[in-house]
């Protein structure tokens, strides 16, 4: 059902000012029809957008906005940290109400890094392992997925990657290995290389395991980041298809503006995909 601004808004109980629309930004998000709100997403964090502050202020931020899960960088749990540090970092993390689902991106370029991020995520019992591993080296994840039984979400990353630029890229490599090496879909980076991000969520629902929201400000190479809501992502539609593929894993906010002040921006941006998820 397509609502009215005014409409969009009383279903929100926030006026456009606390949500920070614009009123052409609210009649945008009001564009696209939305399955039933009976769809329940789960809103995380990507700790990199908190990248200069430290794991107590993730976590503090995080339960201040919301948000119900995390997957940490290395700046906020180090992969090279002993595993009993590990195991204590993580325990801090969920012992705060928060879900540590996940850790990442992280780059795996030797079999001693495949090693380490494996026995890494098993230390923190992770549910997946954002990363990037070098193509070569995809046998041996596949094994150490089947030894551990973690995921692994392989992240694009848009322009310049000689890796994986498109989820198209990943899936050529992953097509034939175990199920549980899926996507990390990066909506971001797909625009930015002037693809669908709502066509491969489609696509590739079956392995879809995490996914990292945010907005740019062009259809370009050197898009850059922005609130969400203000960009040119369809926002909206990306909400849909989450919805109709009853996705199960993290919607995971990746804030990547204003690193030294990401807060107002990450929390327009979250009071933005909330709003636009309460619609029916």
């Amino acid at each position: 059902m397509i609502q009215s601004r005014s409409s969009f808004l009383k279903t929100l109980g926030l006026s456009a000012a606390a949500l920070g629309l614009t009123p052409a930004m609210a009649q945008a998000a009001t564009a696209t029809s939305l399955p039933p709100a009976d769809v329940t997403l789960k809103l995380g964090l990507a700790s990199y957008t908190l990248r200069k502050f430290n794991l107590d202020d993730v976590i503090r931020i995080s339960k201040r906005l919301g948000l119900t899960g995390v997957a940490l960088k290395d700046m906020h749990m180090p992969l090279k940290s002993p595993i009993e540090d590990v195991r204590q970092m993580a325990e801090k993390v969920n012992a705060s109400g928060l879900r540590l689902y996940g850790a990442g991106v992280i780059y795996m370029n030797t079999e001693q890094e495949v090693d380490t991020t494996f026995r890494y995520a098993a230390a923190a019992q992770l549910e997946m392992i954002i990363g990037v591993p070098k193509h070569s080296l995809l046998p041996m994840v596949n094994e150490k997925v089947k030894t551990h039984n973690i995921k692994v979400a392989i992240h694009n990353h848009g322009p310049g990657d000689e890796m994986y630029s498109s989820p198209a890229d990943v899936y050529a490599r992953i097509k034939d290995l175990d199920k549980r090496i899926g996507f990390c879909i990066d909506i971001g980076h797909v625009v930015r290389i002037g693809q669908d991000p709502v066509a491969f969520i489609e696509k590739y629902k079956d392995r879809l395991y995490d996914l990292h929201m945010k907005d740019v400000d062009k259809r370009a190479a050197d898009g850059g980041a922005i609130e969400i809501g203000r960009g040119v992502i369809p926002i909206p539609a990306v909400i849909q298809a989450l919805k109709k593929i009853n996705y199960q894993g993290t919607v995971a906010f990746e804030y990547e503006k204003d690193g030294d002040d990401p807060v107002a921006g990450l929390a327009e941006s979250i009071g933005y995909v909330k709003g636009i998820m309460k619609l029916s």
